[in-house]
Parts: C-alpha cells; structure tokens; sequence
C-alpha cells in the first residue's frame, strides 16, 4: 500500500484526489490546503490527517510514502525541496518551476535525494498521443518533417462546467511568470520534444487579445536539434468553449504519410461521454472498479500519469517523465519568451 500526501486542493489537486481515491493499493493518508473549504471536502472522502499549513503535513511525513504537489507556480521550488529533503518520492504539477534557474535546482536536489519524481505531463498519456508516438517510432509515416500542436480554450477563466473565481497569482507576472505560453504551451513543446527529441526555438509571437498583464496567446516554431523536423506550436486562452469539447490536436507530417489527433479520438465527445459514463455505472452496480474521467476521453490521462508514478515507487522504476524533462522544456519556454522579448524591442 503506497500512502499518499496531498499538497494543495485547488482544481487540479482536487482532481489527483479523486483519481488516488480510485486506485488499487494507493491510501491517501494526510492532505494539506490552506482552504478550509477544501479540507472539508478532503475530510468527506475519508482522508483523516488535514493540516491548513503543508510544512505541518510533511513533519508527519514518516507515515507516507510520496506527496502530490499541486501548488501555484511560484511555490513549487520550495515545496518540492522541502518534501525531497524528508525522503518523499514526489509528483509535482507542472510546470516544475517557474524559471531555468529554480529548475536546475529541482534537477540537482532530485539527483541528491535518489527518491522517484515525477512532473505532471499528462498529455503524454493520452491514448491517441501514445498511439501516434509508438507509430513515429516504428516509421508507418517515415522520416517526420513537421509537427504540429495546438490547444486553445478558455484558460484560467472558467471551469469546464461550472464557472468559478480565479486566483489572482495567475495574472501577477512575478508569480505567474508567464500566461498561456507556460500554461499551456509548456505542454505543447514538451509533446514536440516527446515526438523528436531536444529541440531549439526558431521564432516566438506572444499576443494580448484580453489586454492582460501575461500572454493570452502564443506561436512558437521550433525545430529538432538532431534533424530537419519543425514544429509548430499554437495556444490560446481567447476560446470560449465548453466541457466535454476540447480544442486541441497533434498532426504529424512525415514523408511516406500523415498523422491527425483528431483522426484517433471519439467523434462525438458528448456520446463517448455518455457511453462511459454508463460503464462505469454497471461497474459499480456489479462491485468493479470503475475507471475514473473515461468519460472525459482527454481527462483519463491524469488518472494514467499517476498510476505511472505510482508503478514506478512501487517497483522501483524510472519515470517516464523526468525533472530533467522539466527542465529542457522550461529551458525552451524562457528561450521563446526571450526571443520575442528581443524581436519586440529590434522593432520598436
């Protein structure tokens, strides 16, 4: 049984907290939110061990075997430090940090600790990325000469289904750093690197439509540092869109053929939704396990990334994902933000 610390019950730790509520041999044993509200919830899904102050939870930190860190961003340094130096195998949303310099300390304090750590890369678990990655892999479309990857929605603004406040951090450049570009960008060019490897920035275009203090759109090109193959990267908080529909894609363009995203997913969300949800209904009826978010077809990959993780502390494996992984992509993220930053001031 792998005991489980919660660190941060905001949306995304919430749903980390659903998702281990569901698995096999995972007991969520302590949780920490500053919320109250939160906390509440945590209490109602039988979590015993609630602390306003995560400093307090990771004192008891001998009765668990790993945290899940779902913080804001300017917070996660500190918090990932100070669960690593207590012997916690740790999985942390991402980005990892904020900045190139606060993650190579990451990098450095996970070689230190030898503990299992994981960033929360979660489209990578995706089964159509999975199944467009093992077929780049095999050469069905042969030698890949652009990528292309997008998502554009509605960004901090709303929830998928019920609208709610949005914390203020995510419009401070200091502690957001960034605006969609980090957000969700930094998913995109870690797909491209997960697709071709290490890669470099060849061009950045940041835009304000909503006229916020950060981004709320981005392009950035990049190419492979060992091949020829670009990649196109384009992403947006402009979007009004409602869950279950899901703006984004992944087309693959290699020289013997093509692959599309959208070619591999369910063609009606609102069915497929529907058709799961009713599964996990006479699963439960008849005593199964049920699988969490496969109604949301998209979603799933959150519950598939923390099983991974959790595989590896259990048999003591390497993560898929790595806090190098997290470093090269916010290595690539500060060059696109400086390459714009640079082109802005040569034109004016």
């Amino acid at each position: 049984m792998i005991k489980v610390g919660m660190i941060g019950l905001g949306k995304m730790g919430t749903l980390h907290m659903r998702n281990c509520l569901q698995m096999d041999n995972v007991k969520i044993v302590a949780a920490a939110d500053p919320s109250k509200k939160a906390l509440s919830k945590a209490k109602s899904a039988g979590i015993a061990n609630l602390y306003t102050d995560y400093h307090d939870l990771l004192e008891h930190s001998s009765n668990m075997d790993a945290v899940i860190i779902s913080l804001p961003n300017f917070l996660h340094l500190e918090s990932i430090e100070s669960a690593l130096k207590v012997g916690m195998n740790v999985f942390a949303e991402k980005p990892m940090a904020n900045t190139v310099e606060e993650s190579r300390q990451i990098v450095k304090l996970v070689k230190k600790s030898d503990k299992k750590f994981m960033v929360g890369h979660n489209l990578r678990f995706i089964d159509a990325i999975e199944t467009m990655r093992d077929s780049v892999e095999k050469g069905y479309i042969g030698s890949v000469e652009v990528v292309t990857i997008e998502e554009v929605m509605n960004g901090p603004f709303t929830h998928p289904v019920v609208p709610a406040p949005v914390s203020d951090w995510w419009f401070n450049p200091r502690k957001a750093y960034g605006g969609v570009l980090l957000d969700l960008g930094y998913h995109m060019i870690d797909l491209f690197r997960f697709f071709v490897g290490d890669s470099e920035v060849m061009f950045s275009c940041l835009d304000h439509k909503l006229n916020l203090p950060v981004e709320d759109g981005a392009i950035v090109i990049l190419r492979s540092s060992d091949s020829s193959t670009k990649g196109i990267i384009n992403v947006g908080w402009y979007e009004k869109i409602i869950f279950p529909k899901h703006d984004f894609r992944v087309i693959v363009h290699g020289n013997a053929g093509y692959m599309s995203s959208d070619d591999m997913v369910p063609h009606n969300l609102y069915l497929h939704a529907i058709k799961e949800g009713t599964k996990n209904l006479l699963r439960k009826v008849i005593g199964k396990k049920i699988k969490p978010l496969s109604y949301t077809y998209y979603y799933e990959s959150y519950y598939k990334e923390l099983k991974h993780f959790f595989d590896c502390v259990r048999n003591d494996l390497n993560p898929i994902v790595s806090a190098v992984d997290g470093l090269k992509t916010i290595e690539l993220v500060e060059k696109a933000y400086g390459f714009f930053e640079k082109t802005s001031n040569l034109s004016s």
